[in-house]
């Protein structure tokens, strides 16, 4: 077996962004949730270069200290989605300013920039695993063939560069969170079955 790896840029970002509340009429609450959601919506799908879907919505009981419901608590989410990474930025302090809850932001490669790296990866790979069977061979005097090759993919999954407290923020204290795009490491990890002539 050998392997390789190649950095790949994280260029595109995700962000999930909430609105909650709490209160004793679930009606009341969906309709101030969904409201604040649906704005959240219009303002993010306003910015070029942004995609946005929803998320999901969750309505959960609250409990008083006798283990008695005593009111409920609705929240409900949407993504943003884009490789601009300061158009997120800037819509996300936007979104804040509005009360709206940023949940996370994740950013990795875009589909087609792993794709690259992977096949940079593999290449590299491949060469490895033909370098370790010369050696074998060659120290053995034989000559050798390939008879079964397995190739893997991986790589380092990159963590949150952001998570908010699920608390709301003050308008005044709601700048763009600052995003850092790094790379994540990709690795192509090769396997197989080298047969040696008599």
């Amino acid at each position: 077996s050998a392997e390789a790896s190649r950095p790949a840029a994280n260029d595109m970002v995700q962000a999930t962004v909430y609105a909650e509340a709490t209160g004793s009429n679930p009606a009341e609450l969906a309709r101030r949730v969904n409201q604040e959601v649906a704005e959240g919506i219009r303002v993010a799908k306003a910015r070029s270069g942004i995609s946005v879907k929803s998320g999901r919505q969750n309505t959960m009981p609250v409990y008083s200290k006798d283990r008695r419901i005593e009111g409920w608590r609705m929240s409900a989410e949407f993504i943003l989605e884009s490789r601009d990474t300061a158009a997120v930025s800037e819509t996300l302090g936007q979104l804040q300013q509005m009360r709206l809850l940023v949940a996370s932001v994740n950013q990795f490669p875009a589909p087609e920039t792993r794709r690259k790296a992977e096949d940079e990866a593999t290449r590299d790979a491949i060469a490895n695993f033909r370098a370790r069977a010369a050696v074998v061979a060659d120290t053995l005097g034989k000559p050798y063939t390939i008879r079964q090759l397995n190739v893997m993919q991986g790589g380092h999954t990159p963590m949150p560069v952001m998570r908010a407290p699920r608390m709301a923020m003050d308008a005044a204290a709601a700048p763009p969170p600052p995003l850092e795009a790094g790379e994540s490491l990709v690795t192509t990890t090769i396997s197989g079955k080298v047969e040696l002539a008599d």
